[in-house]
């Protein structure tokens, strides 16, 4: 196996949400580098399957069937594939499901992934599982559709920089990450924190490219099918669209949604019973301590939950 250091992100907080047992099967929907699954399995003689859409994780997990046989079952697939998986093993409900959500650092500490502007590297950003790539949106997407790209993933100058992509494509193909990076940084000024200004544009494209928005909503939805009364929801986000959707989802879910209208009659049938109990409506943060010692913590968030009901 190649050399690879990973460190997951509030991993004391997630094991603690968790809580695992003996006897009890947990789903880590984004297994990646194995952090939570290895504190898991350690933690309590129980089993765990994990799933993950990138190839580079198909190894790692081969070594952990090795080390926890008969605990540990993994399969190469989207996240919102999982109860297929499931099935597979004859599972009905679980005790828990993990996501740990966005793109992994050693997703972009890979040259060759194209997912940084740190590295001159081919444009692709695909995690695994893609019918497209960065350089086939950037190359061929209409002005109008890349406008909608970068606007969905907030980027303040989305009409300027997808002018400038169509107008520099027509003289010769995008095709590095340096090239793109390059082409955004002059079509808008730095942003005041220091942050990249490319950062926005990449995230666009990387979320269009592998439907990363998509897949949480329809595995959202499907956990409430597939988590036992009891079970725990947990989930880590990195940035603003992925924590709106978990927040949104856990909170409808938990019957936390706000009437349209205080002086709109309450209609017991119009608000269905909650299916999840939300423990905390703030989310859990890094402490100071792991942000000194993994600074790429920062903006993580971890929101839970516990499945009631039938």
């Amino acid at each position: 196996m190649s050399d690879f250091s990973h460190i997951p992100v509030l991993l004391s907080e997630v094991v603690a949400c968790l809580a695992p047992c003996a006897g009890e099967i947990y789903v880590d929907a984004t297994f990646g580098g194995g952090g939570y699954a290895k504190a898991i399995l350690d933690g309590a003689n129980c089993r765990l399957l994990g799933i993950d859409r990138d190839f580079a994780a198909i190894e790692r997990a081969q070594s952990f069937q090795k080390n926890y046989a008969d605990r540990f079952f993994y399969r190469h697939g989207k996240f919102s594939d999982f109860p297929s998986f499931l099935d597979q093993h004859g599972i009905d409900k679980v005790d828990g499901i993990i996501f740990d959500l966005g793109v992994s650092s050693y997703q972009i500490d890979d040259p060759e992934r194209g997912f940084s502007f740190r590295f001159n590297a081919p444009l692709s950003m695909a995690m695994g599982c893609n019918d497209l790539s960065a350089y086939d949106v950037v190359n061929h997407y209409s002005e109008n559709e890349l406008i909608a790209i970068f606007k969905k993933g907030e980027e303040p100058f989305a009409k300027r920089i997808a002018k400038k992509i169509v107008e520099t494509r027509v003289e010769k193909p995008i095709e590095s990450t340096s090239e793109l990076a390059a082409l955004i940084a002059s079509c808008r000024p730095s942003p005041k924190d220091a942050q990249h200004p490319a950062t926005l544009a990449f995230q666009a494209l990387r979320i269009f490219i592998n439907e990363e928005l998509i897949e949480i909503e329809k595995a959202l939805e499907l956990c409430k099918k597939r988590l036992k009364p009891g079970g725990r929801l947990i989930v880590v986000t990195f940035h603003s669209l992925e924590d709106r959707i978990v927040k949104d989802f856990i909170r409808k879910e938990s019957g936390h949604t706000p009437l349209p209208s205080r002086h709109m009659p309450f209609v017991e049938a119009d608000f269905p019973k909650p299916t999840f109990s939300l423990k905390s409506k703030k989310a859990i943060i890094p402490t100071e301590d792991e942000l000194r010692k993994n600074p790429r913590a920062r903006s993580a968030k971890l929101r839970y939950a516990i499945r009631v009901g039938d």
